[in-house]
């Protein structure tokens, strides 16, 4: 590490004002700030903290906390492949995985390639710094569409969300929606024929390097996912074999959504760093567990409240995108409200709209429009209550 510092610290004049790489000095500040944290410090009069964790560091943890959805995620797209062809015994684990990664790669290249070179364009035109939230949106989009999507469809989706979604609002830490999921609700709506939501999941039907299988005769199956079957079949109950296969992971699905074992490993990483918020992700699964338990109260649905939580993109919703420390209630008893709400919403979506089994999106995107408005009331409940004590 002290030879890349030295070795940055030799090159950097060239990238500073007037050195002939002066046009790529929000890449060399970008690449330098992700390697070490800035050795900078505020030379304002007013008080500061100083500590190891800034920003950047709190992206790698997240991106660390999505490795074990990710791995698995692509292992899961060469099982349900070699199950679709018939071929499940003949076919390894690691050449299961193989074939996902191979499948989920062009995708995350597409998304980091189109989403950091437009912050690089705008931080270099605003002679900023690259702001990193796109860390965690560039890897987290293609976990949660279906792998199916065409690779100009993606780009065009990320680049919508990265200058509609985020840029407008004047980059990372003040835009009000989760980027990935703007992505995500930009294909949905304009892409319905390309982008089939959680219904779908892609089948590869080709021989892919070292994947020994393929499926002859076709060249793509797509297999319902179980909450997609409930949704059609009036949101009736699951088997064993359903939850335990939806809690290790191995059902059609978006990549990263489908185990809940993954999820909860990567839960575990944030919340012992401190990084997502305890209070927020709760929240999330009380409030859908509690709207599942009244719908088939209600008769409304006969799936079992914790059937509610292990489907679809609950729980990678619940832990990775409403924890989201940009978006989300950032008050200590506003974070309580606002995952109730999404939980709630969510699960109302699921049963009472079948046309669109999985509400995780749609709940997320709204509270997340809903936030500053539930910071403001607690906000201003403290002040009058101080008030009045004042008054005493």
């Amino acid at each position: 590490m002290k030879a890349l510092r030295n070795y940055l610290d030799k090159i950097k004049p060239n990238f500073e004002e007037g050195g002939k790489l002066h046009a790529f000095h929000s890449l060399f500040d970008g690449l330098e700030t992700f390697a070490f944290v800035p050795r900078t410090t505020s030379r304002a009069g007013s008080v500061n903290i100083h500590d190891a964790i800034d920003s950047k560091r709190i992206m790698s943890f997240v991106v660390i906390a999505l490795m074990p959805a990710l791995l698995f995620g692509m292992y899961n797209i060469g099982y349900q492949n070699a199950l679709a062809a018939g071929k499940l015994s003949e076919a390894t684990w690691l050449g299961m995985w193989w074939f996902g990664f191979l499948a989920v790669l062009p995708k995350i290249v597409v998304s980091y390639v189109v989403g950091l070179g437009i912050e690089f364009v705008v931080a270099q035109w605003k002679h900023e710094e690259i702001q990193e939230g796109f860390l965690v949106s560039g890897i987290l989009i293609p976990m949660i569409v279906p792998v199916t999507t065409p690779l100009w469809i993606l780009a065009i989706a990320v680049a919508f969300s990265v200058i509609l979604a985020k840029e407008i609002f004047g980059g990372t830490g003040m835009n009000i929606l989760n980027p990935a999921l703007v992505t995500r609700a930009f294909l949905f709506f304009s892409y319905p024929s390309a982008m089939t939501g959680d219904s779908t999941v892609w089948v590869e039907g080709q021989k892919i390097l070292g994947a020994g299988f393929d499926v002859t005769g076709a060249d793509a199956l797509s297999a319902a996912t179980p909450l997609g079957q409930a949704a059609e079949a009036g949101f009736s109950g699951f088997d064993c074999t359903t939850i335990t296969n939806a809690i290790t992971g191995l059902i059609p699905g978006s990549v990263g959504e489908t185990s809940v074992i993954a999820i909860a490993l990567g839960a575990v990483l944030l919340l012992w760093t401190g990084v997502a918020s305890w209070k927020t992700m709760l929240s999330v699964f009380v409030g859908g567990a509690l709207t599942g338990y009244l719908m088939q109260a209600l008769g409304l649905s006969e799936i079992r409240w914790y059937e509610h939580l292990v489907l679809g993109g609950f729980c990678f919703g619940a832990v990775f995108m409403a924890t989201d420390p940009v978006t989300s209630a950032r008050t200590e008893g506003g974070k309580y409200i606002y995952g109730l709400l999404i939980g709630l919403v969510a699960v109302m979506v699921r049963v009472l709209n079948p046309g669109f089994p999985e509400g995780m999106m749609l709940a997320i995107l709204l509270m997340n429009v809903f936030a500053p408005l539930i910071d403001y009331c607690f906000v201003q409940r403290n002040i009058n209550m101080r008030a009045k004590r004042a008054a005493k």
